[in-house]
């Protein structure tokens, strides 16, 4: 299973983006997909996830109102639009597959791949 994110790059603070992720080597639609992030001098952590379906999505706190995560099933995208960019939002964004249980969603331990990461910058 291959994951290979892109769409990241420098922006201003108010800015958006959209991330996007292909995935290549397996059943895209049996697994939930999610991104995560990792800024500076910072662990890693969940940013957005949605469900086998795409009926379902889930976001952090830090997020929610300003990203948008969706999928094409038949066409193995996953995709993170992301609006009102800020620079607390600077970071390297993964996507990644699980195959796992709803309730560990946010969970990065319970994600089995992992794309290579692309990196955001937000200036202010």
């Amino acid at each position: 299973v291959q994951l290979q994110a892109c769409g990241g790059g420098s922006v201003q603070a108010g800015d958006s983006l959209r991330l996007s992720c292909a995935a290549s080597g397996g059943t895209f639609r049996n697994w939930y997909m999610g991104w995560f992030r990792q800024g500076p001098g910072k662990e890693r952590e969940f940013v957005a996830a949605v469900h086998r379906g795409g009926s379902s999505t889930y976001y952090s706190d830090s997020v929610k109102g300003r990203f948008t995560i969706s999928r094409d099933n038949a066409k193995n995208l996953v995709y993170l639009q992301m609006d009102s960019l800020k620079p607390e939002d600077t970071a390297v964004y993964y996507c990644a597959a699980s195959t796992s249980v709803l309730s560990a969603i946010r969970d990065l331990t319970s994600y089995r791949y992992w794309g290579q990461g692309t990196l955001v910058t937000v200036s202010s």
